[in-house]
């Protein structure tokens, strides 16, 4: 007889009557427990829906008067130049939203609408960059104009794209506070709309719950009867929600209880198998404790299998089918263990494994017992040979170096008496070594020597070798990381700085590599809420031809923090346009150079070329050009007197794309010149290929080539830059030799410290001024030298 048919015929007929009866008497208690409890429920849900919905009303308020006691939306509304208006301080206002909000992902809109209804400035948070404002929301201000109120709060679920609170308020255009009623006529109505994600999503909870839609009302319905499932709560005032439950609902639970004391009556029948233990013990019991016994034992890992007891009933049936599993799932368990832990391609340890292990060494240290050091190792040109010669070679070359590390390292640590290596593959061309080795012990230098001695001369692997080196970073444990993911970054911070010092060598993570990223991080963070007319400035740096005339100026951006002090274009720029903040800098260096235009014009004449600088990302789309076209136009300036310098390493990987924005802007009537020229991998091939109007030479070829020696190849080069239509100017000039020289190439235009250094728009003043006095005073000389030949490549310097 089976185990079932025991369990029937002995205990289950002696129970059930028994039970039976007792779940009909807790069948009519708990029915009318349970409706109470439910409608009591029911109101408690919608109280929480309620205090969702005003919470996100209030928010709406408190936002609005956060945006009305900041000046963006003051300066927005009293700005008359509407270019100005529309694109800088719309995006301070934007900024200032952003900055509100408390989930970046949020939907939430601002507007501003003048007494005549028309919007005097919108913006939502969506993906939508044409969002307008909701015809709900017009109709609702065009409500709002014809009423007396002053402030209001409506929930819009209808004629919009999504359910929204909007609070909406008169501001006076004069003191930006709450109209006057007496002023209404003549008041801006801001609106605030936000989307109560959590009370939709309360109300959809409610709906999928109860089978039945939440009603809005303006007034309060009757009061249910006692019998019915219903609610009302005020949201605000004239909106109430009511929630009014079906029958079905009601009839669901109760059916829910019938089958759970259905469920419990034979349930609680099986448990009374108690009662009657002494009668089972020698068929169920005694073998089933055992069973349990093996397999305790074999999960607390005291054994490694389960014994067969044998039997032909149940339970020994039941112990071999046990056996059985355990053994299959140990094998698999083995089997997926060292998958998951073995890198597929080198068979080393992969990164998941290397945590796990490194973790333990790392808590070891930590506690005071024992160093580490981790050698993070990158293959310096992998991918070039990946691309060349094919990713089976490349797959080969870490399969070999995988096991010319290991034999590396370890014979190193074994004549230290030094535990085992630890070597896994993070990801792709990088490698770690964890070290167990107490720094000055001379271990984690030879390691770094052993890696690198295997790039000797290139890496072989069958018989071909291959022009790859080896760049790594040690970070030391728990002197500078007390975690695995420290230790990790810290020391892929110092291999960076190794490939950054030439690659080929190890570099040891030192503070100054922390400090440097705390540098960075700092600098981000003040590029993202500074105010550029508050901490930037333009400095000029004259132009001057081969007579000694300036015929323009180059705008150089100067930055003075008040938290960093003074920070170098070099170093923030490259960071700025790493973080995708340098738009709102070249808006500012673009509409500030040319505002100042006018004076420089002044100071040399209508001839005067401005000379702006601009990020190389800006030329991905075509809104700095429209910036350019539009500044230039309100400052009143012809755009061939604006010179838009691009670096020549940016135009080395000019796209076809990029190439047509540029295009674009000389069609406009701009200047295209490429500054820096020879600072990168310049080939004739690209400088033929160059749409440029002018070329600056760098300071750094003109400190090789202004040589006796080199004078032919810079006559050659400027020639070749004439014959493409290319004016030539030589920057880092601060001798007269070097001027010389230039001149003697055929050089058009010089720039550097020996004519003058960047100043401030009034020292270029009084430098034009000075200028201008000792022309006048040397002009009787000059006079007197016009009987005698000019020595030929002379730059008159006043």
């Amino acid at each position: 007889m089976t185990l079932g048919k025991r369990a029937i015929f002995l205990i289950f007929p002696i129970v059930l009557a028994g039970y039976v009866l007792a779940a009909c008497l807790v069948y009519v208690v708990e029915s009318r427990a349970l409706l109470s409890l439910e409608r009591a429920r029911i109101f408690q849900q919608l109280d929480h829906a309620e205090a969702l919905f005003r919470a996100d009303a209030n928010q709406s308020r408190s936002f609005l008067y956060s945006l009305l006691e900041g000046n963006a939306v003051r300066l927005f509304m009293s700005e008359p130049d509407a270019s100005y208006r529309n694109n800088a301080l719309s995006l301070r206002i934007q900024e200032s939203i952003r900055t509100l909000s408390d989930d970046m992902r949020a939907y939430i809109s601002f507007s501003i609408l003048q007494p005549d209804l028309s919007i005097g400035y919108y913006f939502e948070n969506s993906d939508d960059p044409f969002a307008d404002i909701s015809p709900a929301q017009m109709t609702l201000a065009r409500t709002l104009f014809k009423g007396e109120s002053l402030r209001n709060w409506t929930f819009l679920n209808e004629g919009t794209s999504r359910p929204l609170i909007v609070y909406s308020e008169f501001i006076d255009p004069t003191t930006f506070s709450r109209a006057l009623p007496s002023n209404k006529d003549r008041a801006l109505l801001v609106q605030v709309a936000v989307q109560p994600d959590q009370f939709l999503a309360m109300l959809q909870s409610l709906k999928s719950e109860y089978g039945t839609e939440p009603l809005f009302t303006a007034v309060a319905p009757k009061v249910a009867t006692p019998g019915e499932l219903a609610a009302t709560v005020a949201l605000i005032p004239e909106l109430h929600l009511t929630l009014r439950v079906p029958e079905a609902y009601a009839s669901k639970a109760l059916w829910q209880l019938t089958l759970v004391l259905g469920i419990g009556t034979v349930g609680m029948s099986l448990i009374s198998i108690g009662l009657m233990i002494t009668l089972i013990r020698r068929f169920i019991t005694d073998p089933i404790a055992a069973l349990d016994q093996q397999v305790t034992a074999v999960m607390d890992e005291r054994s490694d299998g389960i014994v067969d007891a044998g039997g032909d009933g149940e339970i020994g049936r039941l112990t071999g089918n046990i056996k059985k599993l355990h053994d299959r799932s140990s094998s698999a368990l083995r089997r997926v263990q060292e998958a998951s832990w073995t890198d597929a391609l080198t068979g080393m340890q992969n990164r998941s494994r290397f945590n796990v292990l490194a973790g333990r060494i790392v808590q070891e240290a930590v506690a005071g017992r024992g160093s580490a050091a981790l050698l993070f190792i990158d293959i310096d040109h992998f991918k070039f040979v990946n691309d060349k010669h094919g990713h089976e070679v490349g797959d080969e070359l870490l399969r070999v170096f995988a096991t010319r590390v290991h034999d590396a390292v370890a014979p190193i640590m074994q004549q230290r008496a030094l535990p085992e290596p630890m070597l896994a593959r993070l990801s792709g061309d990088e490698f770690a070594v964890l070290i167990q080795a107490e720094p000055g012990t001379g271990a984690i230098r030879a390691a770094c020597d052993a890696i690198l001695a295997l790039f000797t001369n290139g890496f072989e692997v069958q018989g071909k070798i291959y022009p790859v080196t080896a760049s790594i970073g040690v970070a030391l444990c728990p002197r500078d990381a007390q975690s695995v993911a420290a230790l990790i970054s810290n020391a892929d911070a110092a291999m960076y700085q190794a490939k950054t010092s030439g690659k080929n060598q190890s570099s040891r993570f030192s503070r100054n590599l922390q400090d440097k990223r705390d540098r960075v991080r700092q600098i981000q963070e003040e590029l993202r809420v500074l105010d550029p007319d508050e901490q930037f400035h333009l400095v000029y740096m004259p132009i001057v031809d081969q007579a000694g005339t300036v015929t323009g100026c180059e705008a150089l951006l100067r930055w003075t923090s008040p938290t960093l002090g003074r920070v170098t274009p070099d170093e923030f720029v490259p960071i700025a346009e790493s973080s995708g903040q340098f738009t709102k800098i070249d808006w500012w260096v673009v509409s500030r150079a040319m505002s100042d235009y006018g004076k420089i014009r002044a100071m040399f004449g209508p001839q005067a070329v401005l000379a702006i600088n601009i990020s190389s990302a800006e030329l991905h789309s075509r809104s700095i050009g429209d910036h350019f076209t539009r500044e230039a136009a309100r400052h009143g300036i012809a755009p061939d007197r604006i010179e838009i310098e691009l670096t020549e390493t940016y135009a080395v990987k000019l796209g076809d794309q990029l190439h047509r924005n540029i295009e674009a802007l000389r069609g406009r009537g701009f200047r295209i010149s490429i500054d820096d020229f020879g600072a990168g991998y310049t080939s004739v091939q690209q400088i033929i290929e160059y749409t440029a109007d002018t070329i600056k030479l760098d300071r750094a070829i003109v400190e090789t080539m202004a040589t006796p020696d080199l004078s032919p190849a810079l006559t050659a080069l400027i020639a070749l830059c004439h014959a493409r239509g290319m004016v030539v100017i030589g920057e880092g000039v601060d001798s007269e030799q070097k001027v010389d020289f230039l001149t003697r190439a055929g050089c058009d235009f010089f720039q550097g410290y020996l004519i003058s250094r960047p100043l401030a728009l009034d020292e270029l003043g009084i430098w034009a001024l000075q200028r201008l006095g000792e022309t006048t005073a040397a002009q009787p000389d000059e006079q007197a030298a016009t009987t005698g030949p000019r020595q030929q490549g002379t730059l008159r310097l006043l």
